[in-house]
């Protein structure tokens, strides 16, 4: 009996004193007392702090909400949680526990500022947003880049979903943008019974690294002709000038101590942000602002400079530009694949053409291409998507190789926005489009009837914190989803 009563005594220890990641921690019987009082607090800050493994970074006051931004503690290996541990950044822009929750991820850093992705305006929900792995500061030290894969990711966000399951007990959809909507996409894939809808926005879904024509074909099209004709000539007039631009961008790199370490020059620098210039234009900008590119024949060579650096950006491909990238690079190099387009117009003068991925990732870093894992993924979709909409804007570059769906598909959507750009969502589709997109989120996230027959977002736009474009997906320079 004594030793049974032992082994119980040493089971509740032991349970209590156990961490988010199974392995036991210092926690001593005042902190679990404390545990179980925060858990039946009816304060929303309390319950979360409750969970084990979260702490809290700050919390910030908005009007109708309450936004805390949080740290929360994950494996930096899903497969041996007990192989240590690093610190995630998530936020929780909340509303009502009665509501239902929309998990967003930009596939990138996090945004500490209060912001509202559309499908949480349209359910009037609650929001959670998270850090992607190795994106700093949510990055394991010494960093162990061969842990930075999609399955990783998506086992983060199954633990968190997991662990605030308890708190918002309503249906939740993910959501994201570009790589967030890449980000949306294989979440669902790999753990499908975690959301009850998916809304993905302009994600690219490179099949086959090596075959990217479609996008070829997407810049002999877009546009009017005589628009694509006065972006090729100025990005053509670039490279005719590389001698005297390539003095002035010398100079700045040396004003902003900038340097070149990891592409290998200033001059492949030079030439990458050149050649990004007509894929950015037409990814964040479009055909009404065309008229804005300078006549390449006349302009000085300070306007010519001045219009690449606003559509391209000359620190893209710095070091100092490409540091806080390098977890997207590395995931492009070992499994998302990366665009490369001929563009023939400037043959003669470019040397490099588009540059892998790899370029970008500094050499010590080691990596290995898995052709396998966005064909899996692919054929994942086709054949098993249930209750998942893709949004792509009919402008936007990165659309030219989109999801598709199968005859397996249930309940499932691919929509094009016409004219749109890298920004497309559901208010720019056309109206039969974005009335049954809008009732599809609706009764995914399980609003009532009425609601969903009636296809309106249930609350109303709000200029401070909705944004018609994901901010964190939209990168201002360089050649990124």
């Amino acid at each position: 009996m004594r030793k049974s009563l032992r082994w119980l005594v040493s089971l509740s220890v032991l349970i209590g004193t156990v961490g988010s990641t199974g392995v036991a921690t210092a926690a001593d019987t005042e902190t679990g007392r404390t545990a179980v009082a925060d858990a039946q607090s009816t304060d929303i800050k309390d319950r979360l702090l409750a969970i084990p493994g979260m702490s809290l970074i700050e919390e910030k006051p908005y009007a109708g909400y309450r936004f805390f931004v949080l740290n929360y503690e994950q494996p930096v290996d899903h497969r041996r949680p007990w192989a240590g541990t690093f610190q995630q950044r998530i936020s929780v822009l909340h509303k009502d526990t009665d509501r239902p929750t929309v998990f967003r991820t930009s596939g990138y850093g996090l945004s500490t500022t209060p912001s509202r992705a559309e499908p949480t305006r349209i359910i009037d929900g609650n929001q959670v947003s998270m850090e992607y792995r190795f994106f700093t500061p949510s990055r394991p030290q010494p960093a162990d880049w061969s842990k930075l894969d999609i399955w990783q990711a998506a086992s983060d966000q199954h633990r968190i979903f997991s662990a605030l399951k308890s708190v918002y007990g309503k249906k939740w959809l993910s959501t994201g943008a570009s790589k967030g909507g890449m980000t949306a996409t294989y979440y669902e894939r790999f753990y499908p019974r975690d959301m009850d809808g998916v809304v993905a926005y302009v994600a690219p879904n490179d099949v086959v690294d090596r075959e990217d024509s479609a996008y070829d074909r997407f810049f002999e099209r877009v546009g009017t002709k005589d628009c694509r004709d006065r972006l090729n000539n100025l990005q053509r007039e670039a490279l005719v000038r590389r001698e005297p631009l390539e003095k002035k961008y010398e100079a700045w790199a040396k004003s902003e101590g900038a340097t070149f370490n990891t592409i290998g020059s200033l001059d492949k620098a030079y030439e990458a942000v050149v050649l990004d210039f007509v894929w950015g234009f037409w990814q964040y900008y479009g055909q009404d602002v065309c008229d804005q590119i300078p006549d390449a024949a006349t302009a000085s060579d300070d306007t010519v400079y001045e219009t690449i650096d606003a559509y391209s950006g000359w620190s893209a491909y710095t070091d100092q530009g490409l540091e806080t990238y390098t977890p997207y690079y590395y995931q492009a190099a070992t499994e998302l694949g990366s665009p490369s387009i001929k563009q023939p117009h400037l043959a003669g003068l470019s040397r490099y053409g588009y540059q892998p991925a790899r370029n970008f990732v500094p050499r010590e870093i080691p990596m290995k291409f898995k052709p396998w894992v966005m064909r899996d993924v692919d054929q994942w979709v086709r054949k098993n998507a249930n209750k998942m909409l893709f949004v792509y804007g009919g402008n936007d570059p990165w659309g030219s190789e989109p999801f598709h769906l199968g005859k397996g598909a249930r309940d499932s959507y691919v929509y094009v926005a016409p004219g749109a750009n890298h920004g497309a969502n559901v208010a720019g589709l056309v109206e039969a489009e974005r009335t049954n997109a809008t009732a599809r989120i609706l009764a995914w996230a399980g609003v009532d009837a009425p609601a969903v027959k009636a296809a309106k977002p249930l609350a109303r736009f709000d200029a401070r914190i909705d944004r018609t474009v994901d901010e964190d997906a939209t990168r201002e320079h360089g050649l990124r989803p």
